[in-house]
């Protein structure tokens, strides 16, 4: 027996679908649905419940686990495959927000209401000291508890995930403050002044647009001034413990890039000073040692937070507001595909996953230069004594 109509009154029926025993009493388990109207509709909201049955929407769950043990299971399984970065960022948001709310809760019992009114909480009251938490923070906190309860449907805690029927507040698109050409070759230039090795980072953030910890994992052996190009394959971020982990990059592949004449001059003295530092204390420059370091053989790379504060000091000391040190990523992208360079090469040189990523997040210059494309276009139509042709 699959499932079954009951009439429970006039134009009331009972569409009763058979889910199989418990695995722990033994007990044959239904699902039902009330159905008010003719036979005929009942009979097609049967058909409809055990369609969903055999699609695994009403699945009984293997465990009555609490959110808590679902944290505790997931963290174990993925803690491998998180950056530390992500695991420090994603037990604060469980520690210190999520468990509170629904830690002690049976993991089949939270409803999408609850996580509305839990959003619609934290976006009054959820930030630093009782004050309002941004939408873009609340989303985060929705992508941790979707993943969390997107692990639960598989493991068969839940039928549904109860995120995927949930609302969180609208996040607006960011709109990041590029530097001008002028403020980018007066930073690399005052860096320069004050510390040729961060001018030499700062230069590199421009013209090959990779991140910050990429930059900072760089080491000498990732240099060929032969062919003038540098490979991209490892970053650093901040441990706990106040240590530094060198791990892959975001997207966990390697990336070669090409850099100009001059960018390969910097390079090539920057190693000729590095030698003379290490010279200079008696030791010698290790030949797989970080372009970036303060120690004399290059052994430690700088820590990425270290070079955040240089540059927001110097944008300090020259008048230069909004601008992130991860703007420079920026500014190399945006110059890039108004230059009018392929999506794909740009992709490629900022280590985006695919082409897809840069048009998500580059939308708006593609759509600055849509006047010029149309421009150009018209052009074509130009006839050969200048006029325009016409239908």
């Amino acid at each position: 027996m699959r499932g079954h109509l009951e009439a429970r009154g006039k134009n009331v029926w009972r569409a009763k679908a058979f889910l199989g025993r418990d695995t722990v009493t033994g007990q044959q388990r239904y699902v039902t649905r009330t159905v008010h109207g003719t036979k005929r509709e009942a009979q097609a909201a049967l058909s409809q419940l055990l369609v969903e049955v055999d699609q695994g929407a009403h699945i009984a769950p293997a465990k009555a686990g609490t959110v808590d043990e679902l944290w505790a299971q997931w963290f174990e399984l993925n803690r491998d495959r998180l950056s530390p970065t992500t695991q420090r960022g994603y037990t604060a948001l469980l520690d210190r927000r999520v468990l509170p709310a629904f830690g002690s809760r049976k993991v089949r019992t939270i409803r999408p209401s609850e996580l509305d009114e839990f959003y619609a909480r934290l976006a009054r009251t959820g930030g630093r000291g009782g004050r309002p938490m941004s939408a873009q923070s609340v989303h985060h906190v929705h992508a941790v508890v979707r993943s969390l309860f997107n692990q639960a449907v598989k493991w068969g805690w839940c039928a549904t995930n109860p995120a995927n029927r949930a609302s969180p507040p609208k996040v607006r698109r960011h709109e990041f403050r590029l530097p001008s050409v002028d403020e980018v070759i007066g930073l690399v230039s005052a860096a320069d002044e004050r510390d040729a090795e961060l001018g030499c980072f700062l230069r590199l953030a421009v013209v090959t647009g990779a991140r910050r910890g990429e930059l900072c994992a760089l080491r000498w052996t990732n240099v060929d001034l032969s062919s003038q190009t540098i490979t991209i394959s490892r970053s650093i971020v901040d441990g706990s413990n106040d240590r530094l982990i060198e791990k892959d990059t975001k997207t966990h592949a390697s990336r070669r890039i090409v850099i100009d004449d001059e960018t390969a001059q910097v390079l090539a003295r920057r190693w000729t000073a590095a030698e003379d530092r290490a010279t200079a204390v008696g030791t010698s420059l290790l030949p797989d040692g970080f372009i970036f370091s303060d120690s004399p053989d290059g052994q430690s790379p700088w820590r990425p937070g270290r070079v955040t504060l240089a540059f927001t000091r110097l944008c300090r000391q020259m008048g230069i507001v909004g601008v992130r040190l991860h703007d420079l990523r920026h500014f190399a992208a945006s110059r890039m595909l108004g230059a009018g360079v392929p999506v794909r090469t740009v992709a490629g040189r900022l280590g985006h996953a695919n082409a897809a990523t840069t048009l998500n997040v580059y939308a708006h210059v593609l759509e600055s230069s849509d006047a010029e494309a149309a421009r150009v276009l018209a052009g074509l139509l130009v006839a050969a004594d200048g006029t325009q042709l016409k239908a």
